[in-house]
């Protein structure tokens, strides 16, 4: 059996560009914690923030949308970095939807490095 691909999901979007920031920090922290552990990780924050930053593209979910729908449908997994605010996070709780229609389970993972 291979490896499973899992999609990262963790909260982002925020009024405060410094919280959006330390987010997109700690959820690069947990990836690569993962990757050394060996498992194969898609972070649409870790992958996608440097871009959005750089191409001064919207941050909220509406617009990558349709981008994180396709990426969870290549993914074998959902987990859940459960950083402060993913509770109320509208992508968060989007990914999750879109995993369950899929089929893909979901994991809930506590922030602990």
């Amino acid at each position: 059996m291979s490896m499973p691909l899992i999609y990262l999901a963790s909260p982002y979007s925020h009024v405060d560009v410094a919280v959006r920031e330390a987010r997109f920090r700690r959820v690069c922290e947990h990836a690569a914690k993962m990757m050394q552990r060996g498992s194969f990780v898609f972070s649409p924050i870790a992958h996608t923030h440097p871009i959005a930053v750089t191409g001064e593209l919207d941050t909220g979910f509406a617009y990558w949308s349709e981008y994180d729908r396709k990426m969870i449908a290549v993914c074998d997994e959902l987990h859940v970095l459960m950083l402060d605010g993913w509770r109320e996070s509208v992508g968060v709780s989007a990914e999750i939807l879109i995993a369950d229609e899929l089929g893909n389970p979901v994991v809930y993972v506590q922030d602990e490095l």
